[in-house]
């Protein structure tokens, strides 16, 4: 009896089921998310490589052939050098919501959404509050938070990971 391996984009996860038949069409629903575009994948057992050769992402290998989504750099330097003059003149006692309508500005001009917690701490520091209180609750969320992550680089990333692999084989009739 084979065993066929699926995968789901929705999971990124391989699933591995035990068919009675050769060459089955039908195609199951996720075992996890119980989603319906499940894709069936070569296995590597019965696609032999030649030596050297590697998987590509959409196989679960190595990247390959993606594009880096370039970050650009033109727009950021041309914000930084506009916004310079105004950051320096704020000098070390500057206003917590000056601050903010220069971080606000900058995210304008580069197109660079703020994460959430620069977002709570642009709204608290707006509303005049201690930025060294903001930065102590919450300087951790903030430095997580990559300002160059856009939903296309989590896309690319995610395909240049590969899947995880679910260790349950599954009965597919």
């Amino acid at each position: 009896m084979p065993i066929y391996e699926f995968y789901c984009p929705s999971c990124h996860r391989l699933f591995s089921f035990l068919s009675r038949r050769v060459g089955v069409s039908r195609t199951p629903a996720c075992p996890k998310c119980k989603g319906h575009q499940m894709r069936r994948e070569v296995s590597p057992f019965a696609a032999p490589r030649k030596s050297g050769e590697t998987r590509g992402a959409e196989e679960g290998g190595e990247p390959g052939g993606e594009e880096e989504v370039p970050v650009e750099e033109e727009r950021v330097e041309r914000a930084l050098d506009t916004l310079a003059a105004e950051a320096a003149s704020m000098g070390e006692n500057e206003d917590p919501r000056q601050a903010a309508r220069l971080m606000r500005r900058f995210s304008e001009m580069t197109g660079m959404p703020l994460g959430e917690g620069m977002e709570e701490a642009m709204r608290r520091l707006e509303a005049g509050e201690d930025p060294e209180a903001v930065e102590e609750e919450l300087g951790d969320q903030i430095e997580r938070e990559d300002p160059f992550e856009t939903p296309r680089r989590q896309e690319i990333r995610r395909r240049r990971t590969p899947p995880s692999r679910d260790p349950t084989l599954y009965d597919l009739g």
